[in-house]
């Protein structure tokens, strides 16, 4: 018949639990994750919110005046970009040769004491390609995680696909995800918490994190006539006696909590594979993109379906930074970044 061939391949949303507050030792657990997804036919594979080094759910559950031990932890425990530890995840990817995200709590150089919900995006050679911050922190996480820019709001080409990343609150982010499809996005990556209490046990109108990641899952691959790849963090024994501290309520508040999902849906918003709903677990499925073509001839926001002299999105992607430097007159330029930093309008390295 002649004509292009479009890629097939397999991903992999791994629902696995950290060994809460210990980067080392939930780096050690995600290699032996991956390997298993490798095993298992994967090409790209997918860890969930701040699964290096845990997801801070004590925001939720404890006064701010409560919360500095945890805090100090988190912060110990968090990565700095670059660093050792993004040196192993890179090697993880090169060896097991998967294109490989994994949400992480990233501390910065210009602060003792900043961090950020991050995901970092590697690819199958150990590349790092993408580190894109969460833009904003949703509800009580403000209490750990600062503000993200879009510098790195952006898709990457891979041998894979054209992939993007956005973290948990973001999917809900008309915007965002907006910003993300019009960049020729064709594989979505979402990750999300292993809980999120917002009210007692038993309380009425209760949030239900099980179903809102399947609601907002479901729209963007619909909406966007994309596969979307949707890994979430696992809630286990240790997360749970660890942030109770022997408190018998919140240990039953993180209990009953409805439980994380992870899954992996086509570009009509449908189940490529059963869901894997609750504790530790891992889903796959074949993904071929050739299968967004009839769809979006019926509907593309990004393309037929839109009117662009009507609506217009602008994107900052300039990174935010503490600091200008003028200089004097030496022969650099007025107007820089901070020494070794790129200018402000430039594209700065990941």
């Amino acid at each position: 018949m002649g004509g292009d061939v479009y890629r097939r391949f397999c991903a992999a949303a791994v629902q696995a639990a950290p060994v809460f507050l210990d980067r080392d030792a939930s780096i050690s657990k995600l290699e032996h994750w991956a390997a298993k997804a490798k095993a298992a036919g994967a090409d790209l594979v997918v860890f969930g919110e701040s699964y290096i080094p845990g997801f801070p759910l004590w925001n939720m559950l404890y006064a701010p005046i409560d919360q500095h031990a945890f805090y100090r932890r988190l912060y110990d425990n968090a990565i700095e970009v670059p660093s050792p530890q993004v040196e192993q995840l890179a090697d993880v990817a090169r060896r097991h040769r998967v294109v490989l995200s994994v949400g992480v709590t990233e501390k910065g150089s210009e602060s003792m004491g900043t961090m950020w919900n991050t995901n970092l995006l590697f690819d199958a050679d150990g590349t790092l390609l993408n580190r894109h911050r969460k833009l904003v922190p949703t509800w009580a996480e403000k209490l750990t995680w600062s503000n993200g820019d879009a510098s790195n709001l952006r898709v990457e080409h891979t041998e894979l696909a054209k992939l993007g990343v956005l973290i948990c609150g973001e999917n809900t982010n008309t915007l965002a995800r907006f910003a993300l499809l019009a960049q020729g996005e064709q594989v979505h990556i979402a990750c999300y918490p292993p809980a999120w209490p917002v009210r007692r046990p038993g309380a009425s109108r209760n949030y239900n994190l099980t179903d809102a990641i399947r609601i907002r899952s479901a729209a963007h691959a619909f909406e966007g006539k994309v596969f979307n790849v949707v890994a979430s963090c696992a809630l286990d024994e240790q997360a749970i006696s660890e942030v109770s501290q022997g408190d018998a309520e919140v240990r039953r508040i993180l209990a009953s909590a409805p439980p994380a999902i992870s899954m992996i849906l086509g570009p009509q918003g449908e189940l490529l594979v059963e869901p894997h709903v609750g504790g530790e677990g891992m889903v796959v499925a074949e993904i071929d993109l050739s299968l967004s073509i009839e769809q979006k001839q019926i509907h593309d926001i990004v393309g037929s379906y839109n009117r662009f002299d009507v609506f217009r999105l602008t994107v900052d992607q300039r990174s935010n930074r503490p600091i200008t430097v003028i200089r004097d007159e030496d022969g650099s330029r007025a107007g820089t970044a901070a020494e070794g930093e790129p200018p402000i309008g430039e594209t700065p390295g990941i």
